[in-house]
């Protein structure tokens, strides 16, 4: 592993294939990185999220770097503006919705075990 390494995460290739409105791309791999993970969240204006999830150890962190939106966390709708920082803990269930203009996340994880360990549920948004 080399000291320091630099990727542009719009460069990495969307692992969201298949997903209309959503963009993910993942460069922990890139960084080769042991303990830290960055990746950039697209969501087109007002889509929501059709999954959820949670994680057995790895806590993460979420910066908004354009638009605005919401954040599912349990059962709790968290409002989301430019340049806003939300932690969230491995075990809270948490999903995303694009406000109008759309939402671009930049999602910071620590360590992770090697077989992985996010946990894929339904969102249970509310009714509005």
């Amino acid at each position: 592993m080399s000291d320091y390494s630099k990727i542009n995460l719009l460069k990495i290739d969307s692992s969201s294939t298949g997903t209309d409105g959503l963009e993910a791309r993942f460069g922990r791999k890139y960084l080769d990185s042991r303990d830290l993970g960055v990746s950039l969240f697209s969501y087109a204006p007002n889509y929501r999220s059709k999954t959820a999830h949670s994680h057995k150890v790895q806590e993460e962190a979420y910066v908004v770097v354009k638009g605005s939106g919401r954040t599912l966390l349990n059962k709790d709708v968290v409002e989301l503006k430019l340049w806003d920082v939300i932690r969230v803990a491995p075990e809270v269930t948490r999903a995303f919705e694009a406000g109008p203009d759309g939402l671009d996340l930049i999602a910071v994880g620590g360590p992770k075990p090697k077989e992985g360990d996010g946990v894929k549920q339904s969102p249970d948004w509310p009714t509005d």
